[in-house]
């Protein structure tokens, strides 16, 4: 039997969080080595096992993968999660873009001070609902099926799933004005493996807090 991914990052979501969605919605079991330590990172850092000196790190099928969006290619085309054909994968990736430019300024918010934070509270809100939501609304009510590319679940399905979840933790009714984003999380977060993630026990991360913020500073020594 091949040995289970094995994760390396901070005890939060941040850039490794899509990583662990992905794998669950493969239905793929997964280890992870959390650091709390500097000392932890540094060990990681003199291995050598970190090709640019930074997380998320995966270990998988005998390499030690970095850089977030090789991971999560190598683990959506392992899967059959990025399209049957090359034009299946370029609008997977171009939605996955998308979702992913919105989920960074979510990402980054917890590290702002609290005067900046407001800020980007209303640049999440303003961008997800006329910049980011729409296309995905339009897309999926064009074509009139479950999915947005090739009516079969794709990487690009569930970082959207991943990024309105996101939003919707900062403004609960961010998705009232989109009803077709509304069935589409609805279905999702119903497909098995996904919504065995989404319940309390998985290995999916809460917001991050301050304390959160603290420790990977500290490790970082930012």
């Amino acid at each position: 039997m091949a040995e289970k991914p094995k994760l390396y990052y901070f005890n939060g979501r941040c850039k490794m969080e899509s990583i662990r969605w992905l794998l669950a919605a493969a239905g793929v079991e997964f280890e992870e080595e959390l650091l709390y330590s500097r000392e932890q990172f540094e060990k990681l850092l003199h291995d050598g096992a970190l090709l640019f000196q930074q997380v998320p790190m995966v270990e998988i099928d005998g390499m030690k993968l970095v850089q977030p969006r090789a991971i999560l290619n190598y683990i959506a085309g392992k899967y059959n999660l990025h399209g049957k054909n090359l034009k299946e994968k370029a609008l997977i990736d171009m939605y996955v873009e998308g979702t992913s430019e919105l989920m960074m300024l979510i990402i980054a918010y917890p590290f702002l001070q609290p005067a900046e934070q407001e800020k980007q509270l209303n640049l999440i809100i303003r961008r997800a609902t006329t910049q980011y939501f729409p296309v995905y609304e339009k897309v999926l009510k064009d074509h009139g099926q479950d999915f947005l590319v090739g009516n079969q679940m794709s990487i690009a399905d569930v970082q959207l799933l991943e990024a309105m979840l996101m939003v919707e933790e900062k403004r609960a009714n961010v998705l009232s004005d989109f009803p077709v984003l509304q069935a589409f999380k609805a279905r999702t977060s119903n497909i098995t493996t996904i919504k065995k993630f989404l319940q309390p026990g998985s290995q999916r991360k809460p917001i991050p807090d301050e304390e959160y913020v603290k420790t990977v500073l500290k490790i970082l020594q930012v």
